[in-house]
């Protein structure tokens, strides 16, 4: 009999957020299911490793085609200890997410999500992270549980090139029918950041991260930040080698 697909799944929201098991349930459709997700939320901790502290993990559920463990760590601490420790053999995909809030545009380099499907890429697992434009712990996944169908079916027939993986961004359902698919680029923007100062009652002072995201480039019909605004679905491939390819010419200019 042909081997089944094994399927390795994390995020960063945590082990029981509503993303990713409803990710769990559609990735079961392919193939066997092996889950190693953080115990706590880790969002925003990029590609952090623990380096300082032991992990730990500890198996929550074992039923056929399905094994899920939590972590006491990061996303991408997920991801090693899953290939070094707990999977029995390589994974065919690793999918991460499905997360709760975009991770268009200058957000990959912040993203948890992404940084564990990048970590997949290192070691040349096809890999693809989810997210939806929604920050709600109740958002209605319904739609992106119909893409990420799409999608794993896809990078399974299809495979993708060593290095490369996808960053899936999914409209917030807001009672309009999703228009489409569109493959594109990273939009070109930032975080502009604000630090909200406050006092505690012993008079020390401390600080709340605030701010909100800045697109240079609004009307730009080929990012990935225009297609969430337009009502697509956003799929934009991601490389791990982060060369300025197009610099080196000018750089060997240098007097250096």
């Amino acid at each position: 009999m042909k081997e089944k697909k094994l399927i390795l799944i994390t995020n960063d929201d945590g082990v029981h957020a509503k993303g990713i098991n409803c990710l769990i349930e559609v990735a079961r459709e392919f193939g066997d299911v092996l889950v190693v997700a953080p115990l706590e939320a880790m969002s925003g901790m990029s590609h952090a490793i623990t380096i300082k502290s032991p992990l730990r993990i500890k198996k929550l559920k074992e039923e056929e085609g399905l094994t899920v463990y939590s972590c006491a760590g990061t996303p991408v601490d997920c991801v090693k200890l899953s290939f070094n420790h707990v999977l029995q053999r390589r994974p065919d995909l690793v999918l991460s997410g499905i997360n709760h809030g975009s991770n268009a545009s200058a957000s990959v380099v912040y993203s948890g999500t992404m940084a564990a499907a990048m970590e997949a890429c290192v070691n040349l697992v096809p890999s693809v992270g989810l997210s939806l434009s929604s920050y709600a712990p109740d958002a209605d996944f319904s739609e992106a549980k119909n893409i990420a169908r799409k999608v794993i079916d896809r990078v399974l027939k299809e495979g993708l090139d060593h290095g490369v993986c996808l960053n899936v961004n999914i409209p917030e359902m807001n009672g309009e029918a999703i228009k489409g698919i569109k493959i594109g680029r990273q939009a070109k923007g930032y975080w502009k950041e604000e630090f909200d100062r406050r006092v505690d009652p012993h008079n020390g002072e401390y600080f709340w991260l605030t701010g909100y995201y800045h697109n240079e480039e609004p009307n730009s019909d080929d990012t990935d930040e225009y297609a969430l605004a337009n009502n697509y679905v956003s799929v934009c491939p991601v490389t791990v080698d982060l060369t300025a390819h197009h610099y080196i010419e000018k750089l060997k200019k240098w007097d250096l």
